[in-house]
């Protein structure tokens, strides 16, 4: 199979999973009360699958959808205020066809980006436990085994633990502790793994008090594509 051939697979497997009885109650649950603005909308109420383009070279690492955002639209970082935040970032670097993200079929298209979280079900609070990014992280793997990125964006610190756990794992570092996240933080792991990158993570909460602005996002994205580019 071809590269969107087996993201595909990997997304259906995404969307029908059932692993987290927590997440599965949680996300079904906010599926059927919904919130009362989006009462006309149909709820996507599953696991969320990753996005973009299937020959991205830069990968971008999200935490979990948002009970309303992604839970409802069916499409990471579509439909809540981090997406617009991160969207509109993307866009002005180049990275996407359009500033905004409202829904699945709103003409999106990611360019040499895909993304994904590393919890693809809405979490209770927005906090997942730890075994519950354990569960997810073999989706993020053969993500990773299929696109073979040259770059990773961590959105926020629980992404950025989430991709050194999965290469603790596979014995590629012997701990986290030398890779320290912060803000435009950034590590050259090994010639064969991709450059990490990380960013503050585009929540409300970050975004409204000011500890992330677009100047912020720009500069780290200007980065990634110098990269990119020199790769």
């Amino acid at each position: 199979m071809n590269a969107a051939s087996e993201l595909k697979v990997i997304d259906e497997e995404v969307s029908a999973c059932r692993k987290c009885h927590r997440l599965v109650n949680h996300r079904e649950h906010v599926a059927r009360e919904k919130r009362r603005a989006y009462r006309a909308w149909e709820y996507w109420g599953r696991g969320v699958p990753g996005f973009g383009d299937p020959t991205a070279k830069l990968f971008i690492l999200g935490l979990a959808p948002a009970a309303h955002g992604g839970n409802r639209t069916g499409r990471v970082f579509t439909g809540d205020r981090s997406g617009d935040f991160l969207y509109n970032a993307l866009y002005k670097a180049g990275f996407a066809n359009q500033p905004t993200s409202v829904s699945r079929d709103d003409g999106l298209q990611l360019k040499n980006v895909y993304i994904a979280a590393a919890v693809r079900c809405a979490p209770p609070e927005n906090k997942p436990l730890p075994t519950e990014i354990t569960n997810c992280r073999a989706y993020l793997e053969r993500e990773l085994a299929v696109l073979r990125p040259e770059a990773i964006l961590a959105l926020g610190r629980i992404a950025w633990d989430a991709y050194l756990d999965l290469l603790k794992q596979h014995r590629a570092i012997k701990s986290r502790s030398a890779y320290r996240f912060s803000h435009g933080a950034e590590a050259a792991i090994a010639p064969d793994l991709p450059r990490l990158f990380g960013v503050f993570h585009p929540s409300q909460q970050n975004t409204q008090t000011g500890r992330v602005t677009e100047a912020m996002y720009a500069k780290v994205l200007a980065r990634v594509r110098n990269y990119l580019k020199s790769e």
